[in-house]
């Protein structure tokens, strides 16, 4: 089961992932074809859970008449039966018996009505605890993968071992003291925006130790031996990855193989997402962790996604001229884009960041020598402004005339950057959102979350899955749209599962004038079910941020939802940058009431007309 990458916990339940789908327009919704229990059941946790919550809410419903109760406790319920109470946790084993008692029941509860469900719970400690006996916590030694850094760069080497033992790590001819953490500041998860809970807490863990120190010559210092002593007893172990420290004369440089390579502040998933390189871009390696390689301009990449040679110097360009252009898409003549061109000796790292109507693109290891700048009229370039921030590194700043930005797309042909800016759709003159076909010439795509045997998406109180809702709602919507004129494309029309990067794949290749991925919510563990609920919307690239904010607010008001917000999001389907891309959760499934307005056939057709309606509205005034 493949996961989307964070929706931060919006699907962080383990019944959650996301999957992409190819599909074609289908003009019929789909059956609801999903028979509910008739008897107590439990859609959520399962049977046997773990997690380092302090609480967890208990999903699921039972007939309407009758009582539940867990552990002895009556439980409320909505007038359908469903209930979604939050319950705590303490540290281990926590044991929790829902039971159902209908009115036909004896004073004995020896009745065929009575139900019982047992769910077993594991909390677990949120840090690695030290351990009981007198040792190390063997996956707690730095470093874990092969690392490599620079002369004179610091390096901390962290253990986890016996609270009271006197620890020091021993690496080349040097032993270093490691010293106990007295304070240990533990950040939230990113899902704790999401739970009202986005506060650092101190711990006070003991057994943790640090020390750090830096190495002069280059060498090859192999795997760092921690040394612990209590009493007279003496234990040695070896951390798995070995250290090195690289030679200032012995350049290497990478150039990336990959379209487009994911760029990130440090060495793994954990860590942000920067500009992705465009294939071809060189870098000098200043440092390597397990599979990652950190570049001279400061992210890291991952190492399948390059090519590594030995270099005798270091990637450098001059840049002069630069120019723009306005070119058709063979592929739809309704696709206009200006390109910005700056020829350079070697394609070079960069980074860009939108403003409301500016791009500011970053070139480093570069030095200007600029003196014409040429921009066509018929560009959506107003002006174009540089400056040699630092010695190698150009901030331009690309002024915009249309106000909205709606898709970029940046590729190397041979040493030449191409900035491609997208222009605002070729509406019908005096289109309103009353004109029939006022979105003609105007492409959507719609994306139904999840799919598959494998991918349900999160799910109600009845076990209905989020994924049938979605493709109601996503074909629904696609029936409204073409009404208005809107060619649309959809991800998918039957219940099919593809990989997540068949569905962003079909966003870069459509290059639509808007993308929408349609979802309903849930909540990690520590969440309150019973009163979180309303419609949110998820964006990543600022050109999607005003779409973004405008239906969430146009959903609440028209149709009297609760707003539970708008979010910056790192996810896949928010990601592209040829459109403006969105992620939209319409509803809580694992809201008692909440659940029962998303499966509502009439509900859903209200909110597929008004989604068109604030979709029609938003691409009219932003195109005008």
């Amino acid at each position: 089961m493949r996961r989307l990458i964070g929706i931060v916990a919006i699907a962080f339940l383990s019944f959650i992932c996301v999957l992409a789908m190819e599909a074609q327009p289908q003009t019929q919704p789909p059956t609801q074809t999903f028979t509910p229990p008739t008897q107590l059941h439990l859609t959520y946790p399962p049977l046997q859970h773990t997690t380092t919550s302090d609480r967890l809410f208990f999903i699921g419903t039972a007939p309407k008449v009758g009582n539940v109760s867990i552990n002895g406790k009556l439980i409320s319920r909505s007038e359908a039966g469903h209930f979604a109470p939050s319950l705590p946790l303490k540290l281990g084993e926590n044991i929790f018996q829902i039971q159902y008692s209908s009115p036909e029941d004896g004073e004995n509860g020896s009745s065929n009505r009575q139900q019982l469900i047992t769910v077993k719970v594991m909390r677990e400690s949120r840090i690695t605890l030290p351990p009981k006996d007198i040792g190390f916590i063997p996956d707690s030694l730095f470093p874990k993968v092969n690392i490599a850094r620079q002369p004179n760069e610091r390096i901390c080497f962290e253990a986890i071992a016996t609270p009271s033992a006197k620890v020091v790590a021993k690496i080349g001819d040097r032993e270093i003291p490691m010293l106990p953490r007295r304070r240990n500041v533990q950040l939230p998860p990113n899902s704790s925006v999401l739970t009202d809970n986005n506060k650092a807490t101190e711990e006070s863990p003991l057994g943790y130790f640090r020390g750090c120190a830096s190495f002069e010559k280059p060498s090859k210092l192999g795997q760092p031996i921690y040394e612990m002593r209590l009493g007279d007893r003496l234990i040695q172990e070896k951390a798995t990855g070995n250290v090195e420290i690289l030679a200032p004369q012995n350049l290497q440089v990478v150039e990336i193989t990959a379209i487009a390579a994911d760029a990130r502040t440090g060495a793994s998933t954990d860590f942000s997402r920067l500009t992705p390189l465009p294939k071809g871009t060189k870098a000098l390696v200043t440092g390597r962790q397990g599979n990652w390689l950190r570049l001279d301009y400061g992210g890291w990449v991952r190492e399948n996604f390059t090519k590594v040679e030995d270099a005798e110097v270091a990637p450098h360009s001059i840049v002069r001229s630069i120019s723009t252009k306005r070119v058709i898409s063979k592929a739809d003549q309704n696709s206009v884009w200006t390109e910005v061109v700056i020829p350079l000796e070697v394609p070079v790292p960069l980074s860009l960041i939108q403003s409301d109507r500016a791009i500011a693109l970053t070139l480093y290891n570069v030095t200007s020598q600029t003196d014409t700048i040429a921009i066509a009229p018929d560009s959506i370039v107003n002006k174009l402004d540089w400056a040699q921030t630092e010695p190698d590194k150009i901030t331009y700043t690309i002024n915009l005339k249309p106000k909205q930005q709606w898709g970029y797309k940046v590729r190397y042909e041979g040493t030449n950057l191409i900035l491609s800016l997208k222009h605002p759709p070729l509406l019908t003159s005096n289109s309103t959102p009353e004109t029939p076909q006022s979105l003609q010439n105007v492409k959507i795509l719609l994306d139904a979350g999840h799919g598959g045997k494998e991918d349900l998406g999160s799910r109600g109180a009845t076990g209905y899955p989020e994924k049938d809702v979605t493709l109601i709602t996503s074909q629904l919507l696609q029936s409204e749209l073409q009404k208005r004129g809107a060619t649309v494309v959809m991800t998918r029309k039957a219940d099919d599962d593809v990989e997540l990067a068949t569905r962003v794949n079909l966003i870069e290749q459509e290059e639509p004038t808007l993308a929408i991925s349609i979802h309903y919510n849930a909540l990690p563990d520590d969440g309150d079910a019973i009163n979180t609920s309303g419609v949110s919307a998820f964006w990543y690239n600022p050109q999607a941020q005003d779409f973004a904010k405008f239906i969430n607010a146009y959903l609440t008001k028209k149709l009297n939802r609760r707003d539970y917000g708008v979010y910056w999001n790192n996810l896949a389907l928010t990601r592209p940058t040829s459109t403006p891309s969105v992620l939209l959760e319409l509803g809580f499934m694992i809201n008692p009431v909440e659940f029962e307005w998303i499966i509502d056939a009439q509900q859903q057709k209200l909110l597929a007309s008004t989604l068109a309606d604030g979709i029609t509205e938003w691409i009219l005034n932003a195109a005008n």
